[in-house]
This record gives structure tokens, C-alpha cells and sequence, in this order.
């Protein structure tokens, strides 16, 4: 995350933080979850540990339980309280359950500390793991390849260089930023450089829970193929890039998944048709955060409550698997 992206959401997260002292939203019922039943599913995980980035923590500002989930990470990491992984806990009735997750975190973040933008550390989120874990859902690598910084640059109608520069707009040209017309493509060269990091994680997780089941959960469809300008402010051969780039991003996730030996998480197949152009009670992800998929001011182009609860059918659906 860029500086002036981190400032915006520092930002945005003390603005939540007053409004949920007023009492602005109300309090909402978490998503409806399937269960688990007597199916003759897997065996229930007893020691769950969850790793991530903001996908993973399904972040959000403020929602009808108040502002983000501090019962596992600091505030200003920004979890639902209705994320995937407390989700899937609740439905396993896991109670040896950590959710490391957290905004901005990049696989160095799994290693060392991590600065927040309130002025809080998340410590590593390796920490969480120990030799009796059993289960861990892992969902990163958007960050390390850059790939959350570039969709905020293309909202073109967002001030997307406040506090640093001038207000951009809506004009286009992210293509250009990142992949200029015979130049090298940036955020393909980043993701690229990314895979050994997603690997490398998995081997370490492997060694310090060598009895856990790892899974590896891609992100969801929230980029269309092609742009609704102007309920997304994104330009039509920005967007084309975008939804390239984010295919090449999830292919990367697979890629290390199957390099590391661990299981896959597929959340993008599921979740097509519930992209950002979708309308408010279709889509899975947010652009300015406002969703009226359970009253939110989540963090924008993450998922809303809805796309958690979508990601959270599809893990369910993996752990249970024979």
C-alpha cells in the first residue's frame, strides 16, 4: 500500500470510528450459514488459524456490530465480524480459533510485524501458529504484487492522490501507469516475483504446523471483464486491464498452491456475476464501501458481508471435502 493509500485509510477508519460512537448503523444479523450436518463430512478441525490480507479479512469501516473485530487483531486491521474465517469457526464450532488476518498485509507481515495506520502492530501472523494447529486458511498476495494500490488508482473519480498531490480525474489512464504501449507491464512483473513468497509461506506453515491442513484461498470476481462507467469510475481499456491482471493474480495463487502442495480455495468461479458493476443486492465487492448487504461502510474494492459469506460456502465446502 502506498503512503497516501494508507493515509486514506487511516482516515477512514477514525471517520467510522466516530460514527459508530453516534450510533449510525444498527445491529445486524451475520450471514445465514450452511451446516455442517451429519453428512459423513471430514472430521471438524479442532486448532484453526487464519492468515491474510484484507480478502481475508473481509475489512470493513463500520457494520451493524459496530467497528472492526478487535478480539483477534487490532482495530486498525480492520476485520469483519463476519469475515470468512470466523464464519467458518462458528460453523465448525471451533473454539481454539486465531484470525490473523489484516488490511494492507503483505507475506513479509506473516514474518514480522506489521505498522497500522492508527497506530497499532499486528504482530506476525506466524505467531498464531503452533505444532498442534490442525487447519489454516491462508489468503494473500494482492498486496505483495501491488495489486490493491493499482485498482484504487483507477477509480478515476476518487481523489486517489490526496493528501499527496492533486485530486485525479476521471480521465483514465491506469493502463498506462502500469503497463505503458511497449513498455513492461508492471503488476504482470510483480505477481510474477510474488509466487516464491506464496510458496515459501507454505512451506513454512508446513513446518511449524506440520499436522495442519492448508488451504489456499484465491479472491473472488469482483473485476468485471468489461467497465459500467460511470457506476464504476473506471474507463473501459482500464478495466480490460484490471480484470487481465486480477485472472493473472489468481492464477498465481494456484500456481504456488499446487507448488506448495497445499489445497486450493476456488472463490472466483462461485462468485461469478457478482462483480462490482453488479447491482447493490447482486454484487459481492464494493467500490466506495456504502452496501446494503447488511448495512456497512466497508473499505472500498474489498468484498461486502455477502462476498464473505460466499467465500466462506466455498472454504466450508473444501474442509469438508473427503
Amino acid at each position: 500500500m502506498t503512503r497516501s493509500s494508507s493515509l486514506r485509510f487511516g482516515a477512514l477508519l477514525t471517520a467510522a470510528l466516530v460514527l459508530s460512537a453516534t450510533g449510525v448503523l444498527s445491529a445486524s444479523a451475520a450471514p445465514s450459514t450452511a451446516s455442517a450436518g451429519d453428512s459423513g463430512a471430514a472430521a471438524a478441525p479442532q486448532e484453526y488459524v487464519a492468515l491474510g490480507d484484507s480478502w481475508s479479512a473481509d475489512v470493513v469501516f463500520l457494520d451493524g456490530n459496530g467497528t472492526p473485530d478487535s478480539t483477534h487483531a487490532p482495530v486498525d486491521c480492520a476485520q469483519s465480524h463476519t469475515n470468512y474465517p470466523k464464519l467458518l469457526a462458528a460453523e465448525l464450532g471451533i473454539t481454539d480459533f486465531r484470525d490473523a488476518t489484516c488490511g494492507s498485509a503483505k507475506t513479509d507481515h506473516f514474518y514480522a510485524p506489521q505498522s497500522l495506520p492508527l497506530g497499532g502492530t499486528n504482530p506476525p501472523q506466524f505467531d498464531r501458529l503452533t505444532p498442534t494447529t490442525d487447519l489454516v486458511t491462508m489468503g494473500i498476495g494482492g498486496n505483495d504484487a501491488g495489486i490493491a494500490s493499482a485498482a484504487t488508482d483507477c477509480l478515476g473519480g476518487l481523489p486517489v492522490d490526496a493528501p499527496d498531490g492533486p485530486v485525479r480525474s476521471p480521465a483514465g489512464g491506469c493502463k498506462d501507469t502500469y503497463a505503458p504501449e511497449g513498455g513492461e507491464d508492471r503488476l504482470a512483473r510483480q505477481i510474477e516475483e510474488s509466487e516464491p513468497k506464496l510458496v515459501a509461506a507454505i512451506e513454512e506453515i508446513r513446518r511449524r504446523s506440520p499436522e495442519a491442513r492448508i488451504l489456499v484461498v484465491d479472491y473472488l470476481a469482483a473485476v468485471p471483464e468489461h467497465a459500467c462507467y460511470p457506476r464504476v469510475p473506471i474507463t473501459e481499456e482500464d478495466m480490460v486491464y484490471l480484470h487481465a491482471t486480477f485472472l493473472r493474480l489468481n492464477e498465481m495463487v494456484r500456481s504456488a498452491a499446487a507448488a506448495g502442495g497445499a489445497e486450493l480455495v476456488d472463490t472466483f468461479t462461485p462468485t461469478l456475476g457478482h462483480d462490482v458493476c453488479q447491482g447493490p443486492t447482486v454484487r459481492y465487492a464494493e467500490v466506495y464501501g456504502p452496501s446494503v448487504n447488511g448495512p456497512a461502510v466497508g473499505v472500498p474494492a474489498h468484498p461486502n458481508s455477502a462476498g464473505a459469506a460466499a467465500q466462506f460456502r466455498a472454504v466450508l465446502a473444501q474442509v469438508q471435502a473427503p
